[in-house]
């Protein structure tokens, strides 16, 4: 595969004073990507081919890493919050969204405090409310290899796999991992992983065109979940791969890649 990250470029915004490192390629309207609770995963198949048609806006939380923490934030609403106030004074609004799992969650939080703020929604695979049947998995009994391992149905027959963060597990990326994991619990430890209020607040978002994607073998956020955020957002469409776990961007790349392509369609 050709090298094309040379075409990205990383960027410091200022928002309430913390440096925000946002990742950016791509050429045409304006897209953000927000990661999940591991971090930006890198560059893959499905990233490749949006930048062909948007601007691809990665921000990197704070305290997942390379941005700094923010010391005042408490919650995932708290960081939906802080998201809103990059796109408000960068005049980035309204927007196309995705987001991935713990991303995904900060996005319907943002949609339901204000739908306005977005053009289209995707969710993948989200985290945020509870699910009706199964529960999300306790990531903090795993070290982070085995946290990454139960994301994918069948790492040894997904062909990106290896390429996730990077590939491999080396000191930093151990350490960028664990920045990730402590950042997650800090923020979404009680209620774990969902905010019971979400599933009441989302309704403000009804006619948000909101797809949202799910592998229904995913064995981090069970696959009920996605009815309920069906049910929560009126008029969104729920797709559902089947062999498919957490990383449906991955595990079904051409698949993922014709559904979102055509849902962002004009």
């Amino acid at each position: 595969m050709a090298d094309d990250t040379k075409e990205w470029r990383e960027e410091s915004v200022s928002v309430d004073g913390t440096n925000l490192i946002v990742v950016k390629g791509g050429t045409g309207r304006p897209m953000l990507v927000l990661h999940d609770e591991l971090g930006h995963p890198g560059w893959l198949k499905w990233t490749r081919a949006m930048a062909r048609r948007r601007t691809l806006l990665i921000p990197l939380h704070p305290g997942f890493g390379r941005t700094e923490r923010a010391e005042w934030m408490m919650s995932i609403r708290d960081l939906a919050g802080f998201y809103a106030r990059y796109l408000k004074e960068n005049g980035l609004a309204p927007l196309d969204v995705i987001g991935f799992s713990l991303g995904g969650w900060i996005a319907a939080e943002m949609a339901a405090s204000n739908p306005g703020q977005f053009r289209k929604m995707i969710l993948v695979a989200p985290a945020g409310i509870r699910p009706p049947s199964g529960n999300i998995l306790d990531v903090f009994q795993l070290m982070a290899p085995q946290q990454l391992m139960a994301s994918v149905y069948d790492p040894p027959n997904t062909p990106e796999f290896p390429e996730l963060f990077g590939g491999g597990m080396s000191p930093e990326a151990f350490e960028m991992f664990e920045d990730a994991r402590a950042q997650t619990a800090r923020l979404a430890w009680t209620p774990y992983m969902h905010n019971p209020t979400l599933p009441h607040l989302l309704g403000v978002a009804a006619g948000l065109p909101t797809l949202i994607v799910w592998g229904r073998q995913d064995a981090v956020v069970p696959a009920s979940a996605g009815d309920a955020y069906r049910a929560a957002i009126r008029g969104a469409r729920l797709v559902t791969f089947d062999n498919c776990g957490h990383r449906p961007e991955i595990e079904k790349s051409a698949e993922f890649i014709r559904e979102v392509e055509a849902f962002l369609a004009d």
